[in-house]
């Protein structure tokens, strides 16, 4: 099992993003194909490691076709791979994203990217109701130094039915609750970067806890499950 990312993935992709066409991509599909099987492997691989300290349900690996019928760009393939790593459901909530683009435009992502109506109007009312439990999250040391702060889409003002004066309003307003992480093309290529990534996954721990708590029960703190 392959357990780096191949340094070729890197310059496959700059020489596509300059030839992105499917006569070009046709004539070079057999180099593609061996880079893509030891890329499986590797986010096989970190799967594995992620298993160690988490539930890991399903590793998705996105196709490198672009769905281009509903888009402005017509290119027909992504200069990226994509991969995701859904937790055991329903108990555990959130999700882990590894994405590998050349030009230092790698990146890792957790968190909820889309949360449906129930799951979103859940978290809300838990912030209205006490947002201590996320800030001292969001304010520990290790956790900031990893993470940041929050990314992702938010409303301008108060969604509705909420005081915009809150204390919590900007942590209310948010539709995504998302965190994500960069990194250089040296580091992706480098031995131990899998390694690296599972340990800044294991740092979201605490995020992912409180906001499965949160998601399987009510506001009286009663289990859903």
């Amino acid at each position: 099992m392959s357990t780096t990312i191949p340094k070729e993935t890197l310059t496959f992709f700059k020489k596509l993003a300059t030839n992105n066409d499917r006569d070009w991509f046709n004539e070079h599909k057999p180099e593609f194909k061996a880079i893509e099987t030891k890329v499986k492997a590797a986010y096989n691989y970190l799967g594995e490691l992620m298993n160690s300290h988490d539930q890991i349900e399903k590793i998705k690996i996105f196709r490198i076709y672009r769905d281009v019928r509903f888009s402005k760009n017509k290119l027909p393939y992504k200069t990226h791979f994509g991969g995701s790593f859904a937790r055991k459901k329903p108990e555990l909530r959130g999700g882990y994203y590894l994405h590998i683009q050349p030009n230092d435009e790698s990146f890792i992502a957790t968190g909820f990217w889309e949360p449906n109506k129930e799951d979103l109007l859940r978290i809300r009312k838990e912030f209205e109701m006490d947002d201590s439990e996320m800030r001292a999250i969001l304010n520990d040391k290790a956790f900031k130094e990893t993470w940041g702060g929050f990314v992702g889409d938010e409303l301008k003002t108060a969604p509705k039915g909420f005081d915009k004066e809150h204390p919590a309003i900007d942590l209310i307003r948010r539709k995504q609750f998302i965190f994500t992480k960069k990194y250089k093309d040296k580091e992706v290529i480098a031995e131990g970067f899998l390694e690296e990534v599972n340990d800044d996954f294991k740092k979201i721990r605490p995020y992912f806890d409180y906001m499965s708590d949160v998601l399987t029960t009510n506001l009286n703190g009663e289990s859903l499950l």
